[in-house]
């Protein structure tokens, strides 16, 4: 089977990353260890390995072909029509790209169910950004929301992201996806904020369903994804909303530095919180090395120093 004509999708302009050139790894139907409740894609049955898949070399003709047309890409994204760390092949793969990719940058898309696979965890290493996500801790809302393959260990899972944040010397972000009456209960919320304390990943984005999911299920109110961020404290969080809405307030400068005392601060949040004073007041901070601007992965951070 060939597969050169639906290996790469894009190249996609990405606010976080730039231009993104994307690459399937499952062309050919849906291969996941998953079945999320949430999922964009069409139900399945899961498994935990690819039947079907293209060759390395398949791969990276496609990316060259790509690139010969269009030289200006940003990132390489690595993911696939299911769970991309089930391609057999991924470190022969990623070394591969690494000789052709130039100035781009790589970035795989994982559940991150495969971490404590020791092949898997060292082929992550390789990457310039990874991008790891955990719905839930305790193992009763893990099975029901991510709907798993048997044997996945979510205990394992958290034990491997703390060994491989203290690893990488890249990117590492983490992604939690928050579905109305699963995840967002209490408990099930400190539950993630101990454990993302503990991995200390990059950044963390929050965020909740926007597309049509693959079951019955519903998205959370952004005030939720506001009020689970502020509860983060500490930890870089990016709250991932459409149209998110408008709440600016004016703030004074003890207010500013309460906020960021408490949780570092996107532009977004920025631009949606703070008025026209309250920006000035923070710039204010910025020139005088009270608060200081960093950048994860595309996203811009305020932290407090």
């Amino acid at each position: 089977m060939s597969y050169s004509n639906s290996i790469i999708f894009g190249p996609i302009p990405s606010r976080r990353f730039g231009i993104s050139l994307g690459v399937d790894l499952s062309p050919s139907s849906k291969q996941c260890n998953f079945d999320c409740l949430y999922c964009e894609l069409e139900k399945a049955k899961t498994v935990d390995t690819m039947r079907t898949y293209p060759s390395v070399l398949e791969i990276v003709n496609a990316i060259k072909k790509s690139f010969k047309k269009h030289p200006k890409i940003d990132v390489i994204t690595v993911t696939a029509n299911g769970e991309p760390t089930l391609y057999p092949k991924l470190n022969e793969l990623i070394i591969e790209i690494d000789k052709i990719k130039g100035k781009a940058k790589t970035l795989i898309l994982s559940n991150g169910s495969t971490i404590y696979d020791r092949y898997i965890f060292d082929t992550l290493l390789s990457f310039d950004t990874v991008k790891l996500s955990l719905d839930c801790v305790s193992e009763k809302c893990f099975k029901k929301l991510d709907r798993i393959h048997a044997g996945i260990d979510v205990k394992k899972i958290i034990n491997s992201m703390v060994e491989f944040s203290n690893s990488t010397k890249k990117q590492f972000v983490l992604e939690i996806l928050f579905v109305k009456d699963l995840n967002d209960k209490e408990e099930e919320i400190k539950l993630l904020y101990e454990a993302v304390k503990r991995i200390n990943p990059s950044r963390v984005d929050i965020g909740t369903i926007d597309r049509p999911p693959a079951y019955d299920v519903k998205p959370v109110s952004f005030e939720l994804l506001e009020s689970i961020a502020n509860s983060f404290e500490g930890i870089n969080v990016n709250i991932a909303y459409k149209n998110r809405p408008k709440q600016t307030n004016s703030f004074s400068e003890e207010e500013v530095i309460s906020m960021l005392k408490r949780r570092p601060l996107t532009n977004d949040d920025i631009e949606n919180l703070f008025d026209e004073s309250s920006k000035m007041i923070l710039q204010k901070l910025v020139k005088e090395g009270q608060i200081s601007c960093i950048d994860s992965s595309g996203v811009e951070f305020y932290k407090f120093l």
